[in-house]
């Protein structure tokens, strides 16, 4: 009896350190997005101080880009190196201060150092952005429930602050240096606090893949070698599922990352109106991705992953169409707006399905990572020399054709058999869209025991 009572006890425990660290991440994931929104509805500042034409700004754009494009490749090695928690603190602290210099560049006319800032923050940021999704997925694991969306609803949270505050400092002509400094120090100390509650070092990968004393010997899984985990970073991209599904993210990439950059930029010249409203069409795309990531647990529980990426494919292109074509301002923020709900759910998703094997999650996110971040490599310059030609809402359009190949490579995102949070009751009827009897098939594990939604 007492024995039960003292299991009992270390699940409570167990649970209760779970618990604390889903919030942990939540709150990095929300200064994350808080960062990045608060640069990105001061663009149009930022391009009237510089005073840069439509290329040039995309060209602005590629620096933080290519710090992220050379930084993922090895963020999964750095993980594993360092922990998540160290890795977020020392790249959130990267990305900070990045920041920081571009925009002291911008306060004193220097294009040069805005390039210099702008490739550390990309070099931060990508790394930050790929330790706190390991992060995520070790805990979705370990809570048994599929909550990676809610993660990224933490992110879409964080997205609508900043653009909240960069509206406000917006209408009151507050200095871009100004804003910027006090906005990302004050989530620089929010994020190193909040790092002290993630999941304990190591603790992750020995509950992963220890052998379950109750299992077959015969099938448990065995801790894997310093040896096999470098391998398997170097076959991971050679694997076709992983692949397809960086595919998926690349898309989703595209979709999300052009509106974070543009939107506002593309509503002030597309529409003749001031920066503040500029910013309030971001807020309207940020505001549609948060409530779809908060909706996107039940969704994704009731009908499969499959169905959900389909149907936000189609609002991402309806939406895409619609704002780049109608003459009206509220007709097109409607098409924000619909944009935003069908890019909600592709990042996430593809996060958790690169890590349904953790003894192979930090390699397969890393892959994904890079090739979804290679979208801001291409995004930025494609559409500012397009925009040049066309106007910055024209220009747009391009990103329809990469959300029409990522449809093909969906149904790779399926789970794999005894993913946590996705092994619906085996019992249950099918129901839904059709693909959740699909991924089913795919994964005929029992549900876990924890699997509720929070």
């Amino acid at each position: 009896m007492s024995r039960a009572r003292s299991s009992a006890a270390v699940a409570e425990v167990g649970d209760r350190t779970s618990r604390t660290a889903s919030w942990a991440v939540f709150a990095v994931f929300f200064f994350n997005g808080f960062n990045f929104a608060s640069w990105a509805s001061r663009l149009p500042a930022v391009r009237d101080s510089l005073g840069f034409a439509e290329a040039e700004m995309g060209l602005l754009l590629l620096f933080a880009a290519t710090g992220s494009l050379i930084a993922l490749p090895l963020s999964g090695m750095v993980v594993q190196r360092i922990g998540a928690s160290r890795a977020v603190v020392v790249f959130a602290t990267v990305s900070t201060a990045g920041l920081v210099v571009a925009v002291l560049g911008v306060g004193e006319g220097s294009p040069l150092a805005v390039r210099v800032g702008l490739f550390c923050f990309g070099v931060g940021t990508g790394v930050w952005d790929a330790a706190m999704n390991l992060e995520g997925a070790a805990v979705e694991q370990r809570l048994g429930k599929a909550i990676m969306p809610r993660f990224h609803a933490g992110f879409s949270f964080g997205t609508m602050a900043g653009a909240g505050v960069g509206i406000v400092a917006a209408a009151l002509f507050v200095p871009v240096q100004w804003h910027l400094v006090g906005a990302v120090s004050m989530s620089l100390v929010a994020v190193l606090w909040s790092v002290r509650y993630f999941l304990p070092a190591g603790e992750v990968h020995e509950a992963d893949v220890a052998p379950d004393a109750s299992a077959d010997p015969a099938t448990a899984a065995a801790p894997i070698s310093a040896a096999e985990n470098a391998r398997s970073a170097g076959r991971a991209w050679l694997e076709p599922r992983t692949l397809l599904i960086g595919l998926v993210v690349l898309a989703a990439a595209l979709t999300e990352g052009a509106a974070n950059d543009w939107v506002s930029l593309a509503v002030v010249d597309g529409f003749g109106t001031s920066d503040a409203m500029g910013a309030v069409g971001l807020a309207v795309f940020l505001t549609a991705m948060t409530g779809m990531r908060l909706l996107g647990t039940g969704l994704l529980d009731r009908f499969g992953r499959v169905a959900i990426l389909r149907v936000s494919a189609g609002l991402a292109l309806v939406g895409l169409t619609i704002f780049a074509l109608v003459p009206t301002l509220w007709a097109a923020l409607v098409g924000v707006a619909l944009w935003g709900t069908g890019a909600a759910l592709g990042f996430p998703v593809g996060m958790s399905a690169a890590s349904d094997d953790p003894r192979h999650a930090a390699v397969r996110v890393s892959v994904v990572a890079t090739i979804g971040y290679s979208a801001f490599f291409v995004g930025p310059p494609l559409i500012g020399f397009l925009a040049e030609v066309v106007g910055y809402r024209e220009a747009l359009l391009v990103i329809a054709l990469p959300v029409v190949v990522g449809l093909f490579a969906i149904s790779a995102a399926r789970p794999l058999p005894g993913a946590a949070g996705f092994a619906p009751d085996a019992a249950a009827p099918a129901q839904g869209l059709g693909d959740q009897a699909e991924d089913r098939a795919q994964d005929p594990a029992e549900d876990v025991a924890t699997g509720q939604p929070n």
